[in-house]
C-alpha cells in the first residue's frame, strides 16, 4: 500500500469521523431544541411536523407496499424450493413472516424512503442555505434547528415505524398468495403457521430498527442540506450524498441492532 493511498485512507475516514460528529451535534441541539422550544414561550410546530410525516408516509405509501408484496412473493418461492427437499413446504409461512417482520419490511421500507423523503429534505434545505433563507431565520432570531430540523425529524420517527408495519402485513400477505396460489397449501394452515411462528420480538425488533433508522434518515438529510455550499450544483451533490450516506448508515445500523437482539437472545 503506497502513500497515496494511505492518505486517501486517512483522509476518508477523518471526514468520516467529522460528519459523523456533527450529525451527532445536530441530534443533541435537535432534542435540545425539541425540550426547550416550550420553556422559551415558544410553540413547538407540531402542524408543520404534522405536514412532514404525510409527506413521508403518503408520498412512499405506495412504492412500499409494492415492493414488499413482491419480495414477500419472491421469499416465498425461494423458500419452497430450498424446503421442499425436506419435504416441508408448509414451513413457508413460518419463514416469509419471520424475515419480512423482523428484517426486510423495516429495512426496505427504511430504503425507499430514504431514495424518497430524505433526499427532499437534503434538496429543500440545501437550496435554502444556498439562497441565504437560512442566515434570514437566524438574523430573525430564529433558531434553523428549531424550524427546520425537528418537525421533520419527528414527522419521520412517527411514520417510519407505521409505515413497516403496513410493509409487514402486505409482505405476508404476498408470501401467502403464493402459497396459497401456488404451492397449493391449505389458507388455514398457512395463516395458523404464521401466527403461530410470530412472537412479540420478531415484532419490536422490526419497530426499533424503524425507529433508528428514521433518526439515521431525518438527520443525514438535515445535515446535508445545512451543510450546503455553493451554488445549485452542490445541492444535487447534498442531495446525492444524503439518500448514500443514508443508506450505508441504514445497513450499519441494521447490523448493529440484529447483533444487540441476537445476544440478548
Amino acid at each position: 500500500m503506497n502513500g497515496g493511498t494511505l492518505r486517501s485512507l486517512g483522509n476518508a475516514t477523518l471526514s468520516l469521523l467529522a460528519e459523523t460528529g456533527a450529525m451527532w451535534r445536530l441530534a443533541v441541539t435537535s432534542i435540545s431544541g425539541l425540550v426547550m422550544t416550550p420553556l422559551r414561550g415558544q410553540r413547538v410546530r407540531w402542524r408543520e411536523t404534522l405536514v412532514q410525516a404525510v409527506r413521508a408516509g403518503n408520498g412512499s405509501l405506495a412504492l412500499v407496499g409494492l415492493i414488499c408484496f413482491l419480495v414477500g412473493m419472491i421469499m416465498a418461492l425461494q423458500s419452497a424450493y430450498q424446503l421442499q427437499t425436506f419435504g416441508a413446504v408448509e414451513m413457508v409461512a413460518d419463514l416469509v413472516a419471520v424475515s419480512v417482520s423482523r428484517e426486510l419490511a423495516p429495512l426496505l421500507t427504511a430504503i425507499i424512503v430514504a431514495g424518497r423523503f430524505g433526499s427532499a429534505i437534503a434538496a429543500e434545505l440545501g437550496t435554502m442555505k444556498v439562497s441565504k433563507e437560512i442566515d434570514a431565520l437566524e438574523v430573525m432570531g430564529i433558531d434553523p434547528t428549531s424550524y427546520l430540523v425537528v418537525p421533520r425529524l419527528i414527522g419521520l420517527i412517527v411514520t417510519l415505524p407505521c409505515l413497516t408495519i403496513f410493509a409487514d402485513v402486505i409482505g405476508i400477505l404476498g408470501g401467502m398468495l403464493v402459497g396459497v396460489g401456488v404451492l397449493d397449501l391449505a389458507y388455514n394452515t398457512y395463516v395458523e403457521h404464521t401466527i403461530d411462528s410470530l412472537v412479540l420480538q420478531d415484532l419490536y425488533t422490526g419497530l426499533v430498527k424503524s425507529l433508528v433508522f428514521a433518526a439515521i434518515i431525518g438527520l443525514v438529510g438535515c445535515h446535508q442540506g445545512l451543510a450546503t455550499r455553493g451554488g445549485a450544483e452542490q445541492v444535487g451533490r447534498a442531495t446525492t450524498a444524503a439518500v448514500v450516506r443514508s443508506i450505508v448508515l441504514i445497513i450499519f445500523a441494521d447490523l448493529f441492532v440484529t447483533a444487540i437482539f441476537y445476544v440478548r437472545g
